[in-house]
């Protein structure tokens, strides 16, 4: 009898479309959006290719190298790709998912921007890096109309153009942004780094950045100090006559996840910038490219959520133990069915915000200011959830689960960056105390939005109004900041699954989460759900 025959093991989830999910299907017809549905299903089938799965392989088991020296000594200060990233930045730019949406006249751009990063971002994390900061460079950009003219339309063009050259002669530029030092941290109003005017309206830049992702971008936006006080400023890593500007890679880092993207030290000595919006007001500069990385950012918490579902989903779906299949078994139907909730609501309300950023552009009534504290409360909630999720998802594998092949470990390594990321978990929760205290209208506009679904759910009705209750005392509130702004995220996904999203999706999400039927762990389920209806939307369809 031969030992070597392979039994009960799971058909890799590969060679499908990966656009087959009705949480964003659902997400564009309710905009009115169809007219993406051609290229989302031609990004789904790629994504969901083996050809496509491969390249997020190598590029991650071949991390990017920097070479900061060429053979005679001269330095260079590149980062060197394995091929496979190359592709995947190819692919990404020419389905749109860095600046295009900023040249789109299609309605819902961003939405529809979203819908497709969502289904792309799977493949590899780390390229989504440049692909999301050139996205959300372009309206902080804006606060100097003769930059932007300049470089706005290399920014959305479709074509992936690597290379340090001087940016006007590209076909398509990537942007970066460089704020961190090591001094300060998520608090950028106590950075060192300083610029100092020159006579023809440029200024010379010292300092140290401690973290600087993609540094072989074309262009960065940096904070610095001016004589005006903390100001924004665009930085070329080439200059318009071709010559190198000075920016010493110190070295890259060494970090948990996130690995085919180049994260690094950059020291600035002497280097150009020129000012982008006023001296002084570098923050509020800088602020909307922030508040677009942070969509991104939760996103792709929802995206990985998603992710983990669909591949715990899969292996339970072909897996038996016994004596039957892992799907068909209770305890395992309430795990799976308890993540699929999370991901489902995780998901609504992001594409949900990418939606309000095309209302917000628009100018529509009271979108900003909604807007302004959905994304804080969002983002921290969401990208708080990804690492628990991701290993439970991990944990439904088994054994098969821990080991690279499978790619969950990636997942998981990947899953703390979306919180740290553009404001950790504190800084998200205080940024939407400080929301309310500087704009009131938002917690308003917060309110009429969850009130919307008013009368349709008893459990969400309660929730609300124990939440209006937890403003009563605002001496005490940031030591609470995390259970009230984990509270206004849990009652907003509520909301709108109450409203747009599947019955069988809303009711277990509000008696759960909202209605004390829950542990403190996945699979903690109470009976009398339609388990069934929300595993066959989390279950990927092959063939």
């Amino acid at each position: 009898m031969s030992t070597h025959a392979v039994t009960n093991q799971v058909p890799p989830l590969v060679d499908y479309d990966a656009a087959e999910q009705p949480v964003i299907l659902e997400a564009l017809a309710r905009a009115d959006a169809g007219h993406v549905l051609d290229e989302l299903r031609e990004i789904g089938r790629l994504a969901g290719s083996a050809a496509a799965q491969e390249l997020g392989d190598l590029a991650e088991a071949h991390p990017p190298v920097l070479k900061s020296h060429d053979r005679y000594g001269n330095r260079i200060d590149e980062v060197v790709y394995d091929p496979s990233y190359h592709q995947l930045m190819t692919h990404a730019v020419r389905f749109g998912l860095h600046g295009a949406v900023w040249a789109d006249t299609r309605p819902s751009p961003h939405l529809t921007r979203a819908a497709k990063l969502s289904v792309w971002g799977p493949v590899d994390a780390g390229h989504g890096c440049p692909i999301s900061m050139t996205y959300a460079v372009v309206p902080a950009l804006r606060a100097n109309p003769e930059l932007a003219a300049r470089y706005e339309p290399l920014l959305g063009a479709r074509e992936y153009d690597p290379g340090l050259r001087a940016p006007l002669s590209k076909r398509g530029l990537i942007a970066g942004m460089s704020m961190t030092e090591k001094q300060g941290g998520s608090d950028v109003r106590a950075n060192t780094t300083v610029a100092v005017p020159q006579a023809d309206g440029s200024y010379r830049i010292t300092g140290h950045k401690w973290f600087t992702s993609a540094p072989m971008s074309d262009l960065f936006l940096t904070l610095a100090q001016a004589p005006g006080g903390l100001s924004c400023f665009l930085v070329p890593r080439v200059l318009p006559d071709g010559s190198r500007n000075p920016f010493a890679l110190q070295r890259l880092k060494d970090k948990l996840g996130n690995r085919s993207n180049a994260s690094s030290e950059v020291e600035y000595d002497n280097t150009l910038g020129w000012l982008v919006g006023p001296e002084g007001r570098g923050v509020p500069t800088i602020i909307e490219m922030v508040n677009l990385t942070r969509l991104d950012c939760t996103l792709g918490a929802a995206t990985a959520m998603r992710t983990g579902v669909a591949q715990a989903a899969h292996h339970a779906a072909h897996r038996r133990a016994f004596g039957a299949s892992l799907s068909e078994q209770p305890l395992m139907r309430n795990v799976l069915a308890d993540l699929a909730i999370e991901a489902e609501g995780a998901s609504t309300v992001a594409l949900w915000l990418a939606d309000l950023t095309d209302r917000a552009v628009a100018g529509a009534d009271g979108a900003d200011p909604l807007r302004r504290i959905a994304l804080a409360v969002s983002k921290y909630y969401v990208c708080k959830r990804g690492p628990i999720h991701a290993a439970e998802a991990l944990e439904c594998l088994g054994g098969n689960g821990y080991v690279e092949e499978s790619r969950m470990p990636r997942l998981y390594r990947e899953a703390p960056l979306l919180s740290i990321w553009e404001g950790s978990g504190n800084v998200a929760a205080l940024d939407t105390l400080r929301a309310m205290a500087k704009q009131p209208e938002t917690l308003t506009a917060f309110f009429d939005e969850v009130k919307q679904s008013a009368g349709a759910d008893r459990h969400l009705d309660a929730a609300i109004a124990r939440l209006e209750g937890q403003f009563a005392d605002f001496d005490t509130i940031q030591h609470r900041a995390r259970r009230v702004v984990g509270d206004m995220a849990q009652i907003l996904q509520a909301a709108l699954l109450v409203r747009y999203g599947h019955p069988a999706v809303a009711d277990a999400y509000t008696v759960s989460r909202l209605g004390g039927e829950h542990g403190d762990v996945f699979g903690t389920l109470p009976t009398g759900l339609d388990l069934a209806a929300i595993l066959e939307r989390a279950t990927p369809k092959l063939g």
